[in-house]
């Protein structure tokens, strides 16, 4: 038996304590400042010198903020209004923010290009967002034709014969199944530029002249503002992705051939600026076309954007492709799956996973980058606001034109961002 005596048995609660509110210091808004803002010395010397800056940019910005005039017909009635005082002049986004979202687009067809982008939310829901219904993947499909038949207007032929190239390179490709990946590539690009480059002019001329339905065409000169910023963007973005996916397999691909291509126009891309490549493509390229060819500068723009994006897409892919271990290639390999199918289902899902925010950046780059057409002639954004400066109603306003056009641009660029977060949190299944 043992000898331990009572008095030495160690002492338990019969009773449970109250519960008590936790210390004001570890919850709420405090233990988050503690945290974020005042972890440490430097923490806290950082933290306070933002405090000081924002302040001062705050007591600078407010007044002027303020004191903003909103009805003026031009700067002399703004200082007019202000009277001496310190105040921004929002009336030059009133009296001209019609330009600066659309250019020198005329305005009895605004409602051309609002189709168009309301259609654009329309056809990438179902891409971006999985509780979209799957029927509207057809809708996005036939978008670009229609997005392109609205903003240029003209004969609906022209867009439709275009579209019945893809349409016979698909079915080339799906005819000759049994024949090899390659043979079957070969012949659906051959069959689409016969038909786009011999057969589709003379059809289109024939349709339009048979049943004219067409709507009033738009000149590429007349296209500005925002609108062309997204145009370009949205176009850049929906192509280099793809391109990019193919030319990052093709630089590791063990073919010599499609290896040293693919180096070649990535390397070469990635070494000469996009200011460079817009030139070339509004200055140069028409050298190199025969004469007479009317090839239509907003397409070159697109072209050479979107090789520019697919360079820098194809080495942000190439490192999700290097990230991923040796052995989910070997897995492929056990399952018995030939190339396409093993980067279909097994590798390019987890790469494009892994490479999202290289992705997202680069589009947000391609984005910003729009603004750079103003070199060569097309009034986007800043183009337009340049034109507004140098009216005698507006000379010498500054501020207001470029930071409405910065907040636009923030709201964009943000939007993409925040969608890329929520993206990668969708996709984080690996820790569940």
């Amino acid at each position: 038996m043992s000898d331990t005596h009572a008095q030495t048995v160690p002492y338990v609660r019969e009773t449970m304590l109250p519960q008590q509110e936790p210390p004001s210091s570890q919850v709420g808004a405090v233990k988050w400042m503690r945290e974020n803002l005042f972890n440490g010395a430097i923490s806290t010397v950082l933290t306070l010198l933002s405090l000081a800056a924002i302040l001062f940019f705050g007591y600078e910005l407010l007044p002027w903020l303020a004191n903003s005039v909103w009805n003026a017909s031009s700067l002399s009635e703004c200082r007019q209004i202000l009277d001496g005082a310190t105040g921004a002049c929002w009336a030059v986004i009133r009296v001209n923010w019609l330009q600066l979202m659309f250019g020198f687009y005329p305005p009895e067809l605004y409602w051309r290009p609002i189709l168009a982008f309301v259609m654009l939310a329309v056809a990438v829901a179902p891409v971006l967002f999985p509780s979209a219904p799957r029927q509207l993947l057809g809708f996005s499909v036939v978008y670009p034709f229609i997005a392109v038949w609205l903003l240029w207007g003209g004969p609906i032929w022209g867009v439709t014969v275009a579209a019945m190239g893809f349409v016979l390179g698909y079915v080339a490709l799906r005819a000759l199944t049994s024949r090899g990946l390659l043979i079957q590539t070969i012949a659906a690009v051959a069959v689409a530029l016969i038909w786009w480059l011999f057969l589709a002019g003379p059809v289109a001329d024939v349709l339009s002249s048979a049943l004219p339905l067409a709507i009033e065409p738009v000149p590429s000169r007349e296209f500005g503002g925002f609108m062309i910023s997204v145009v370009i963007g949205v176009a850049g973005i929906a192509l280099s992705l793809p391109l990019g996916i193919l030319f990052a397999l093709g630089r590791q691909s063990t073919m010599p051939i499609i290896k040293w291509i693919s180096v070649t126009f990535i390397e070469f891309i990635r070494g000469v600026p996009l200011i460079t490549l817009l030139f070339t493509a509004s200055l140069l390229l028409n050298y190199f076309l025969p004469p007479g060819t009317n090839f239509d500068l907003i397409l070159r723009v697109i072209i050479m954007v979107t090789l520019f994006a697919t360079a820098y897409m194809a080495e942000v892919i190439r490192g999700g492709l290097a990230a991923l271990p040796r052995g989910q290639y070997e897995a492929a390999d056990a399952l018995g799956l030939d190339y396409w199918k093993a980067q279909r289902l097994i590798i390019m899902p987890q790469a494009l996973k892994i490479s999202i925010p290289g992705i997202v950046n680069t589009f947000i780059g391609l984005f910003k980058d729009t603004t750079l057409v103003v070199f060569i002639g097309i009034l986007d954004p800043i183009g337009r606001a340049s034109a507004i400066r140098a009216t005698s109603d507006w000379q010498g306003v500054y501020w207001e034109l470029f930071i409405f056009i910065g907040a636009v641009f923030w709201v964009f660029c943000f939007g993409m961002s925040r969608y890329s977060m929520h993206l990668e949190r969708r996709l984080k299944t690996d820790h569940r």
